[in-house]
């Protein structure tokens, strides 16, 4: 059984700009560090692309690009986990949550972008995802409005 978090965060720049920040393989290393230092990204961000996010271990999720309006809205699908590099999306474990959807949707806001996540978890991520979740929209805005 999973659970839909919702968090949003205004960000003082144009959508664009966000959207490039969040997408970008330095800056994205930069927000994504709050969920674990030194994560990363391979892959694509195109709509049909296979995409896995990893921690520095080779550990992370293995995910394909649902959905990729530019500069309007993305959606990953979760389709399982990698461990020790090697994608599992057969396991008994993975198919309990499998997929999953991460979402992401920017909207023009006057004087900058509200961005808007939902993001579909299993009970024992919910604590997790609602402590960190928010500090990497923070970080995330601070890039933005920095000019980093």
């Amino acid at each position: 059984m999973k659970t839909t978090l919702q968090f949003s965060e205004f960000i003082q720049s144009p959508r664009a700009r966000v959207w490039e920040t969040m997408l970008d393989p330095d800056s994205y290393r930069l927000w994504t560090s709050e969920f674990c230092e030194g994560s990363c990204y391979e892959g694509s961000w195109a709509q049909g692309s296979r995409i896995r996010f990893l921690a520095p271990n080779g550990d992370g999720m293995t995910s394909e690009i649902a959905e990729n309006r530019l500069h309007e809205r993305i959606s990953i699908r979760h389709l399982g986990e990698v461990k020790a590099g090697v994608d599992d999306l057969e396991s008994a474990s993975v198919k309990d949550w499998a997929p999953a959807y991460e979402n992401y949707t920017f909207t023009e806001a006057p004087g900058g972008t509200e961005i808007q996540v939902s993001v579909e978890v299993t009970p024992d991520f919910v604590p997790y995802m609602k402590d960190t979740f928010p500090k990497a929209l923070r970080r995330l805005k601070s890039l933005c409005e920095s000019g980093s």
